[in-house]
């Protein structure tokens, strides 16, 4: 159907901030300024698909100014990450040697709200606000009583919500006069929210790929060279902890520990280069809280409070985007939604790993960190999630899983991606594998509800999209693909060699 939309000038906060609005919904648009009026107000022709009007009204919110920080929240303090040598507590300057001064700060802030600066927020209106979109089609395909919303970062450049933190770290280091940064990729997503934000601040980017996936997704790496990064399969021999990992397994499909092994190595031995983190420390769950903070603001504009919030995890920081600013508002007591993390069976470091200290990588070169862990000799099988498979969980998620504010379950690939065909089929996105979880465990409450009568508001972290995964659809389209079990024998090798602290 065809509408005449009309914002007023204190509805959006800038035209470019309409511009988003409009771009972002993803419509065939108009815009043409009212003939008798020389003011902002604006005249838009929208095409619009069958879903309710008011949910047009979602993207009129104006992009969050502040990160949010639920360490201030917390009724228990997280446990300080170690130093890998000494032991002793982390402090900052023991940071120096891999971040700039900036997110060091933040990394260890106690401050409830960190200001975004304008130059930051610049760049976020390319695509923010992103859109929150009722999956009414996949109601209807499960009969369900439930009400599914999905909180969709796949309109980024980069197609993941990875750009929310890749922007700011590029900015802060370009900021202190860095000239070049280093990361690990596993699907690709992170590299490629790196590269483009490296683009914009003049940063020489240099990546390692998991090599699963630089196998599985090739057109990621190209994604990332487009930007001016220089991509690496990793294990590789460019590095010491690359080569001992060939000289073991010279076969190795990688993991994001190795690959941040190699990344914190070149790092560490280059004063002009930096590190750069895409999960699991705390200023870059910070930076992701924007994805809550404005879905706070778009369920509160439709009167919705969600039952169930839902979202995969592999590092943590798409999940804890999400669900951080619910969970603040969980603590004040004004909302008591369930919330549910969602990780691969054959990577399960919430369900089946153990709480203590370990290396955040393979070669043991990072900080100390408590956390969820299979051991950080742990290789995952190479599912095709790429993006989740990490040996550990984010020490921030792991403390409030302690806490018991969240709960988790593991759900394997083939699941994922019956739940993944069912929702491309209804709503018409082809979602990433990482996210496939969230949507198979939505999938389940969503029949639960079916079952029950019970009229559920189910909130679920869409990462991103699945375009450049297409080969994995193809392997389970042509029922090749399997479920990788997890190994027990395999992790409590692993488990053997985290350090006693």
């Amino acid at each position: 159907m065809d509408l005449l939309l009309r914002y007023p000038n204190s509805s959006l906060s800038s035209a470019q901030d309409t511009h988003s609005f409009i771009d972002n919904r993803q419509l065939h648009v108009f815009v043409r300024p009212y003939a008798k009026r020389r003011h902002h107000k604006l005249s838009v022709h929208c095409c619009i698909s069958t879903r309710e009007c008011h949910e047009t009204s979602l993207r009129s919110i104006s992009v969050p100014h502040n990160w949010y920080n639920i360490v201030a929240d917390l009724p228990k303090k997280p446990p300080p990450p170690l130093h890998p040598k000494t032991l002793r507590p982390l402090v900052p300057e023991d940071l120096s040697p891999l971040f700039p001064n900036a997110l060091i700060e933040q990394e260890v802030s106690q401050e409830k709200f960190i200001n975004i600066p304008d130059e930051i927020l610049d760049v976020y209106r390319l695509w923010r606000p992103t859109p929150l979109i009722r999956a009414r089609r996949l109601e209807k395909k499960l009969q369900t009583p439930a009400r599914i919303y999905y909180k969709y970062e796949g309109v980024s450049p980069a197609g993941s919500h990875k750009p929310n933190t890749a922007v700011p770290q590029a900015w802060y280091n370009a900021q202190e006069g860095v000239k070049n940064v280093v990361t690990e990729t596993g699907a690709g997503q992170w590299g490629s929210a790196l590269a483009f934000a490296s683009s914009l601040f003049d940063l020489n980017c240099e990546v390692w790929q998991v090599r699963a996936s630089y196998d599985q997704k090739p057109y990621r790496k190209l994604m990332m060279q487009t930007w001016g990064a220089k991509v690496h399969p990793s294990p590789s021999e460019l590095t010491k902890a690359g080569q001992e990992i060939l000289r073991m397994d010279p076969t190795s499909p990688g993991s994001l520990g190795i690959a941040i092994s190699e990344a914190v190595e070149v790092a560490a031995r280059n004063e002009d280069t930096k590190y750069c983190l895409g999960s699991v420390l705390n200023h870059v769950l910070l930076h992701q809280t924007i994805i809550g903070e404005e879905c706070i603001k778009q369920m509160e504009a439709i009167g919705e409070t969600p039952d169930v919030i839902i979202g995969c995890t592999g590092g943590g920081s798409n999940f804890a985007g999400l669900t951080f600013p619910f969970i603040r508002e969980k603590l004040g007591g004004q909302i008591n939604p369930i919330i549910r993390a969602v990780e691969p069976a054959a990577c399960p470091s919430l369900t089946q790993g153990i709480y203590t200290y370990d290396y955040g990588d393979t070669a043991g070169m990072t900080p100390l960190m408590k956390m969820h862990t299979l051991g950080h000799g742990f290789i995952p099988d190479p599912i095709h999630a790429g993006g989740l498979r990490y040996h550990g969980m984010a020490p921030l998620i792991s403390h409030i899983f302690e806490l018991g504010f969240m709960e988790a379950l593991a759900i394997p690939q083939v699941e994922c991606f019956q739940g993944a065909i069912q929702f491309a089929r209804s709503e018409g996105l082809i979602p990433a594998p990482e996210p496939t979880h969230a949507i198979a465990a939505a999938i389940r409450e969503a029949l639960a509800c079916k079952e029950t009568g019970e009229p559920k508001v189910i909130l679920i972290a869409m990462c991103g999209h699945g375009h450049f995964d297409l080969p994995s659809y193809e392997k389970y389209l042509q029922g090749e693909m399997v479920d990788l079990s997890y190994s027990d024998e395999k992790v409590q090798a692993a488990l053997a060699d985290i350090p006693q602290v």
